[in-house]
Parts: C-alpha cells; sequence; structure tokens
C-alpha cells in the first residue's frame, strides 16, 4: 500500500495490542460481557493512551496531526483485530465536524476529548427523516438565553455511552427543506434529554432520544445558524471513509476466519477447502477485499493531499464497496462454515450481525449508488 517505515510499525503495533489483548475469544467475551456489549472503556483508555486516538486531532488540541491514511490504518487494524471499541467510529465522525466548524472552546473541549478517551456521538435520523434528512423537525427554538430543543431523534449510534451528541435540529423551515438546519452540542446528561437503546439483531448499541425542553446555551451552536446541511455535506468525505476503513478491516477478520476453518475442517478424507466450489469462492472473496482496500487507501491519500476537497463518488464508492465486500465475506464464510458458522461458538454468526447494518447506516447503499449516478449527470 506504499506505507511508510513509520505506518507499517505502527500497523504492526496496532495489531500486537489486539492479539495480546482480544485475541482470544474468551479475551473478547470478558471485554464486552459475552458479546453484548461492544465498547470496552477500559480498552478504549488503553489506545487513548497510546496517542492513537488523537491521530488527526491537531497538535495544539493534543493530537498527533496525522493522515487520514494514519486513521484508516487503525481502524482497519482495530476491526481486524475485533478490538471491543464499538464507539470509535461515531466519535471520530463527530470530532471532524468539531474539528472543521467548532469554536476553539469546542474544539478544545471534545478533541481534546477524544484524545483523552472520551465518547461523542452524532445525531441526524428522526422516525420520519432517515435517508431524507432534510426532512428533519427536532425543533430549536430561540429562548433569552440560548435555545430550547423539543423532538425526537433516532437510531443515534453510542449515545448511550457518549459524553455529548452533536444535534442535527432545525431551526427555521422555508421553500429549501436543505436550508435551516443548524448543529448543537448536547452534553449527554443535560436535563430534558432521555436516552433509550434500541434492541437490534446486534445488541444496543444505537437509540432513540426525546428532546423535552431541553434549554442549550447560545454558545451550543457549531458553526453557523441555518447552515447545519452544508456542514454536514462538507463531512461525508470523512465518514464514509471511516465507516469504509472498518468495514474493510471486519472483511478481512470474517475471511481469515473461513479459511482457516475450511483449510482445518475434513470432509470426505481431505479439507473441505480443498474442494474446488470453497477454492474459487476464497479466490473470488480475496479479490473482492484487495479492490476494496485500494479503493480505501485511495480515497484516504486524495483527502491527504485535498484536504479541502469534496470527493462524493469516490466517499460513496468506499462505503459502498466496502459494506457489500464485508457483508458478501461474512455471509460466504458462514456458508462455506456449514453449521458451525451459525453456531455462537464460532464469530462468523457476529461477523454477519455486524455486516448486514452496515450497508443501512451512514446512508444507504442505495443513496450511495443514487450519488455515485448523478456523479456521472445522470
Amino acid at each position: 500500500m506504499g506505507f511508510t517505515d513509520e505506518q507499517a510499525a505502527f500497523q504492526r503495533a496496532v495489531a500486537d495490542m489486539c492479539r495480546r489483548e482480544c485475541g482470544t475469544r474468551a479475551q473478547r467475551d470478558a471485554l464486552t460481557e459475552q458479546g453484548t456489549v461492544h465498547h470496552n472503556t477500559r480498552f478504549y483508555g488503553r489506545m487513548a493512551d497510546l496517542g492513537w486516538l488523537g491521530l488527526t486531532v491537531p497538535e495544539e488540541f493534543g493530537g498527533s496531526d496525522g493522515s487520514m491514511v494514519d486513521l484508516c490504518i487503525l481502524l482497519e487494524a482495530t476491526a481486524r483485530g475485533m478490538a471491543p471499541v464499538g464507539g470509535i467510529g461515531p466519535t471520530l465522525i463527530t470530532g471532524a465536524a468539531y474539528q472543521k466548524f467548532g469554536t476553539d472552546a469546542q474544539k478544545k473541549d471534545v478533541l481534546g476529548g477524544i484524545v483523552g478517551g472520551r465518547s461523542y456521538s452524532i445525531s441526524m435520523s428522526e422516525p420520519e427523516a432517515g435517508s431524507d434528512v432534510g426532512n428533519l423537525s427536532c425543533k430549536a427554538e430561540r429562548s433569552d438565553d440560548g435555545w430550547v430543543i423539543n423532538g425526537q431523534k433516532t437510531w443515534c449510534s453510542n449515545a448511550h455511552i457518549a459524553d455529548a451528541i452533536l444535534l442535527v435540529a432545525r431551526t427555521s423551515r422555508g421553500e429549501d427543506k436543505h436550508r435551516g438546519l443548524t448543529m448543537f452540542h448536547v452534553p449527554s446528561d443535560t436535563p430534558g434529554l432521555t436516552i433509550k437503546g434500541i434492541p437490534t439483531m446486534g445488541g444496543n448499541d444505537v437509540n432513540d432520544l426525546y428532546f423535552t425542553d431541553v434549554h442549550l446555551p447560545e454558545d451550543a451552536v457549531i458553526g453557523e445558524i441555518d447552515a447545519g446541511w452544508g456542514q454536514l455535506m462538507t463531512g461525508l468525505n470523512i465518514e464514509r471513509l471511516i465507516l469504509g476503513a472498518m468495514m474493510l478491516g471486519t472483511a478481512q477478520r470474517a475471511f481469515a476466519d473461513a479459511l482457516e476453518f475450511i483449510s482445518e475442517r475434513r470432509q470426505f478424507g481431505r479439507p473441505v477447502g480443498s474442494f474446488q466450489s470453497l477454492r474459487h469462492r476464497v479466490a473470488d472473496l480475496a479479490t473482492e477485499i484487495e479492490c476494496t482496500r485500494l479503493l480505501v487507501y485511495r480515497l484516504a491519500r486524495m483527502v491527504d493531499d485535498h484536504p479541502g476537497a469534496l470527493f462524493p463518488r469516490e466517499a460513496s464508492m468506499v462505503k459502498l464497496k466496502a459494506t457489500e465486500t464485508a457483508k458478501r465475506v461474512a455471509l460466504e464464510g458462514m456458508q462455506m462454515m456449514g453449521g458451525y458458522g451459525y453456531a455462537t461458538e464460532f464469530d462468523m454468526e457476529r461477523h454477519v450481525r455486524a455486516t448486514l447494518v452496515s450497508s443501512i447506516y451512514g446512508g444507504t447503499n442505495e443513496i450511495q449508488r443514487d450519488v455515485v449516478g448523478k456523479t456521472y449527470g445522470l
């Protein structure tokens, strides 16, 4: 991939930590309460102590001011190592918005918090505003000393463990539904905010948020009032790249687990992996993973080389390809493992649950295809 010596050493260091601390099923079960939670604050804190969470945070806020390639190396390696840091994606996506649009005080608070191991969340979706984010109606109205928020949000990843939530709310309404949205900084312990988990087949990582006369100070606004939509659009490169790198690592882990199993499992007097039908399947999956890796790191380098540029086509391609590949690898892995792939004794069923939702969150893959198509003038 053209990594520098330092990047290659960093990749090895992350992989080594994952092998030591969560390399066995027993270790992972202990860190995740038998797989029921996906974020371990102690493990996450260890990553913070090593300086890894502040890779792309500017030095003035305690970070390393590193590159997006550096960040993708971290995300790919932790996902492949099944590190129990489910909050890392939403946290880094949220942090990118503060880094671009926050005041110095907001950056010091949130970016410094990320470096120190705190978690954050971004809340956009509502019951009637999923892919159609511009249709959101959670309302922010001015008060004498700031703002009052009322409404409901849903599918908010990480909110239950977040120190604060970046809320996208409606501050005005006109002919253009995308105009009139504003970002707000909401500490998770703010009176009037209720966070309720949504049980899913993957666990309890997403939440409903209920805002009942939530009072925020004037300086809770992030960026410009009524300009939240444009601010969101500038962050899509980073969001989709983060999701792509994580799913790339997950695809690699599912592939490695399947390959190990079919190399050892014997039927008809020989390893099942020696049968042509499985060999060809492995070849196809390996090729798809390599294609995905090239897409991910190509976009990472583009973002590093052109920090202010938008890459809607490439970012959507990365999100689309990485999530579809991860899902395919996990499902094919389960099929190759037979009944054992379906058994909770093995990790493959976890990979399936983790990858199925990946084509839905962060903008459904139908939306990604639509974005790519529009870039070709369609």
